[in-house]
């Protein structure tokens, strides 16, 4: 059977729109996969959801498929995506919209449901605490499991041109096409370990074409402005090639892959899976030409038959009021600065939950700084941070940062102050036999008829 040639769209929700499209028109694609989902990314759709019903999905879906609909639809490319994030159906709704205004009318749409496990998550105890999700109450308000392939490869195998998900295993979008193309058993665990082998490598679009790999003089990347997105050339075996479009700039090195098989990987011979647990340990990464790396060796074992789940909850608000410290004595000045918001609020009789200040350009991520051991800088940035029961207590905070304009040491300048709801993840596991998966497909024509 033929290679398959498998491209990532996106890496994360924010993800540039550009690449995709280059990747969508030159990599001669069958499949195109957008992953847009991150821990937090899914909770905070599902507080959107609760404002608004027909909400919850990326923000980003609707201009990403008039960039690549037309395109994809054209070349014969089928899409894989989570941007449906906590309301898949109603993204695939949008999708479909947006394929009837292009007159795409033949598409098809699927939407996998079922990850949504909010009404049975309840008993279920969370890593974090030992406590029971029900134990939140009404701070509860989401639970996705990270579901496998078995929906995805289900709506392709019904002739799907688009499938949107929700919160499923990121590998696993890629792992889907795979078994989908290949027809690769469900309990094939070398196959399934290597391609989710692929999916990893892929899963974080740019990442491994030199994005987040950049270091000036020590870590070179050639045209980084017009870095392009990988895509795996992938034998029936499951052992693949990583490239990308020619004349596209970044680059596809033994290095750029070795980073990322080791991101976000605990141990290398677990990597805990929906499908499988898959063995990292002994891959062979070589570079068998410009831009071309050769990935094998990969294995796997039966997967653990439970789905990690992902639960939100509303855990107080943040207040963030930032000010500048320019010039001689800087570092003194913002210190008295944050101080000062410290006393006031005591004073005031305010309790905080939890505070900090960082002095950025300073002490802000090393924190250990000494000034022995640091230069005085130009400039520094007196961040104030503190998480709050309240909204109001998270005003009178930033309140308290804004009013050091006159009432607090000399040139202070700059002043931006920020008060949200903090959402907050926790974890726990669920038998996968108890998460319900489906797929509904959605077909074009029935938009317009």
């Amino acid at each position: 059977m033929s290679v398959l040639r498998i491209g990532a769209g996106a890496g994360f929700s924010g993800d540039r729109i550009a690449p995709a499209v280059e990747l969508a028109e030159k990599g001669n694609l069958d499949f195109l996969v957008f992953e847009c989902l991150a821990e937090r990314t899914i909770a905070l759709a599902q507080q959107a959801r609760l404002k608004d019903p027909a909400a919850g999905f990326d923000p980003m879906l609707e201009r990403r498929m008039r960039a690549v609909l037309p395109i994809s639809a054209r070349n014969g490319t089928r899409i894989v995506s989570n941007m449906g994030a906590a309301n898949p159906l109603a993204a695939a709704r949008l999708v479909r919209k947006v394929a009837q205004d292009l007159g795409l009318h033949h598409l098809k749409i699927a939407a996998v449901t079922g990850d949504d496990v909010l009404n049975v998550v309840g008993p279920f105890k969370l890593d974090e605490t030992g406590a029971t999700a029900s134990s939140m109450g009404d701070r509860l308000i989401s639970a996705n499991a990270y579901i496998g392939i078995a929906p995805i490869v289900a709506a392709l195998d019904a002739g799907a041109d688009v499938v949107i998900c929700g919160r499923a295993s990121d590998p696993a979008l890629f792992l889907a096409p795979l078994v989908h193309h290949f027809g690769w058993p469900m309990d094939d665990w070398t196959r399934l370990g290597r391609g989710t082998l692929v999916g990893h490598l892929l899963e974080c679009s740019a990442q491994v074409t030199g994005g987040y790999f950049a270091d000036p003089g020590v870590k070179d990347v050639p045209d980084l402005a017009r870095i392009g997105f990988p895509l795996a050339e992938v034998a029936e075996d499951g052992n693949a090639v990583i490239t990308k479009v020619a004349g596209t700039g970044g680059c596809v090195t033994r290095a750029t892959c070795t980073e990322q098989l080791l991101y976000e990987i605990h141990d290398p011979e677990n990597y805990i899976q929906p499908d499988v647990v898959a063995d990292f340990s002994r891959v062979s990464i070589e570079q068998i030409g410009p831009d071309r790396v050769a990935v094998s060796g990969a294995d796997g074992r039966a997967a653990t038959g439970y789905f990690k789940i992902s639960v939100g909850y509303r855990d107080g608000w943040k207040a963030d009021g930032q000010i500048t410290y320019a010039g001689a004595n800087n570092i003194a000045r913002a210190k008295l600065a944050a101080d000062l918001v410290l006393q006031r609020l005591a004073d005031a009789g305010i309790a905080l939950t939890e505070s900090r200040y960082d002095l950025i350009g300073y002490d802000s991520v090393p924190r250990a700084v000494t000034a022995e051991n640091m230069a005085q800088p130009h400039e520094v940035r007196m961040r104030f941070a503190a998480r709050c029961r309240t909204s109001e207590i998270a005003n009178q905070v930033v309140d308290e940062v804004e009013g050091l304009y006159l009432c607090g040491p000399a040139g202070g300048g700059g002043v931006t102050r920020s008060v949200r709801e903090i959402i907050a993840i926790a974890s726990t596991l669920m038998p996968s036999k108890d998460v319900q998966t489906s797929f509904e497909m959605l077909e074009t024509q029935d938009a317009v008829a």
